[in-house]
């Protein structure tokens, strides 16, 4: 169904839905208080809110064992819709949540029809968090970079998980069904896509730094087909933030596909959460408004259930539990909204960058795959990617994205005023990432010229750009060692807010791999 007529047929349409799903397992159900006029009560067995790695995992491993699931997700089924993702240079639908501008990092000149885009954009005072909407969440939008933590980090963060169980069994199985795979030397080498990123690791062994070379989740294989124009390009034609139409194993591709498969899955899109409240029995009933693609409720529905799981996402999760503590008295635990972090994100870039020896290239890949770790030195540790800059000309601009350590969490709170969640953060928890890009841009600049990159920055400084949101809801505090909320038998959280605010690298593997580790345990002691 295309843009069009879901919008004219919507209410139509999802009215067939509201009959479906009735369960005999809640025996007599109670009446629950919280069903306001012309609601819709549904029950169901297992309810999942959120797509994105957490509840991807969660729909697979329930649904293998013959578990009825049903997956709530606010913004649209792509590969559904008859929508197509737009590229970076001609922002469409895709670009923006029910915004009428662009929200990239930086050049947003771009004006829109508000639509129920790919991307979002949260603005706080001090920060501004990117998120993914859709179903497969993060992974629609993300630059695939599937980087494994460093052990000796991951097990100063957990000190309680089996670190050796983590890397000899949940990383590879994550690493497995996320589909990584890792570029072809000689690919890379003779490709004029990756120009960019060539000049990027030369310049920094000039300046005495490591690089690695970085696994993705976008298919090479298929991105080398791209460069010999045998199929559809995607990465080599612009398309990143905005979604891929080809080559990337999202989650819809990869975790969620396998659950559809085994029937055992429902898929609600454009429905969005409004809170949680709990009835007397323990169940839990789920407000929700189910929007059109223009942000507009069509229908409000409460679907109850026994068993809950919580996936929406580090802010989601976050706003969804805080925000229904105050407005429906939900039990929430007083450790949640604590050590929230930004996973130490800075961007910075320099300009002139062999201006007069052919730049960083004309055309890029927006799929990166190359990486300078900094991260055992003791004055100045970081990662940094060496990120693509696909602008159609050759900007002579070579562009990083600087994941750094914590050294001072931030907090989630809601903000009962405006309805909405604030953050406690500002500069104070940068500035010690600041030094970091001082550092770095100084001895790049000193080994191979250039200068600091104003013209996409403030004062070529990226402070405030977040798009790996972390904690709030951290596994061992504010839940139990398996993702179970504290003070809830059967209310779960399975995402990037159970980790406390850092882990050293693009995070989408270890949420998986943690989230593999959370379910392993649920299903066996609280699905028996």
């Amino acid at each position: 169904m295309n843009r069009k007529e879901f919008i004219q047929t919507g209410s139509f349409g999802i009215a067939a839905l509201f009959f479906l799903g009735s369960s005999s397992f809640f025996g007599k159900s109670p009446k629950s208080k919280n069903l306001p006029k012309e609601s819709i009560l549904i029950k169901k067995e297992t309810v999942i809110i959120g797509s994105g790695y957490g509840g991807a995992v969660a729909a697979l491993r329930l649904c293998e064992k013959g578990i009825p699931v049903t997956l709530l997700e606010m913004g649209l089924e792509w590969e559904k819709s008859g929508e197509k993702f737009s590229t970076m240079i001609n922002p469409g639908s895709s670009a923006a949540w029910l915004k009428d501008k662009t929200i990239a990092p930086f050049f947003n000149v771009f004006r829109l029809e508000p639509f129920t885009g790919a991307l979002d954009r949260l603005d706080f005072e001090h920060i501004k968090v990117w998120l993914g909407r859709g179903v497969g969440g993060g992974s629609l939008v993300n630059g695939g970079m599937a980087v494994t933590p460093k052990k000796e980090y991951f097990k100063e963060i957990f000190p309680a998980l089996d670190t050796e169980k983590f890397y000899s069994h949940y990383f590879p199985l994550a690493n497995k069904e996320l589909r990584t795979n890792v570029a072809s030397e000689d690919f890379l080498k003779e490709n004029e896509f990756y120009k960019f990123n060539r000049v990027g690791e030369e310049e920094a062994h000039k300046a005495g730094f490591k690089t690695v070379r970085v696994p993705n989740v976008y298919d090479f294989k298929y991105m080398e087909k791209e460069a010999r124009n045998e199929v559809p390009r995607s990465a080599l034609a612009g398309e990143v933030i905005y979604g891929n139409n080809h080559g990337k194993n999202s989650l819809d591709k990869t975790y969620l596909k396998k659950a559809a498969a085994t029937g055992n899955l429902e898929i609600l899109e454009l429905h969005k959460v409004n809170y949680i409240s709990q009835n007397a029995d323990k169940s839990y009933d789920v407000d929700i408004s189910v929007i059109n693609t223009r942000g507009e409720e069509i229908q409000h529905k409460i679907i109850q259930t026994k068993k809950l799981i919580l996936a929406a996402g580090t802010m989601g999760s976050n706003e969804l539990l805080l925000k229904s503590k105050v407005l429906k008295n939900l039990p929430v635990d007083e450790n949640v909204g604590k050590e929230w972090g930004n996973n130490g994100n800075f961007m910075t870039g320099r300009n002139w960058v062999q201006a007069f020896s052919g730049g960083t290239g004309f055309r890029q890949s927006t799929i990166p795959v190359g990486g300078i770790d900094h991260w055992e030195d003791k004055e100045h540790p970081f990662f940094v990617e060496i990120a693509p800059l696909p602008m159609g000309m050759n900007v002579a601009t070579s562009l990083y994205l600087m994941v750094n350590k914590l050294r001072k969490h931030g907090e989630v709170k809601f903000d009962e005023k405006t309805q909405k969640i604030a953050l406690t953060w500002d500069t104070s928890h940068t500035a010690h990432m600041k030094d970091n890009a001082k550092y770095f841009l100084r001895t790049m600049i000193k080994a191979s010229g250039g200068t600091r990159s104003h013209m996409l920055f403030h004062n070529g400084f990226g402070a405030d750009v977040c798009y790996h949101p972390l904690g709030g809801i951290v596994l061992g505090k504010a839940t139990d060692k398996f993702g179970r909320l504290n003070g809830h038998q059967n209310l779960y959280v399975i995402d990037g807010s159970l980790i406390p605010g850092t882990i050293g690298v693009n995070p989408f593997v270890t949420i998986t791999a943690i989230a593999e580790y959370c379910m392993e345990e649920i299903l066996e002691k609280d699905f028996a």
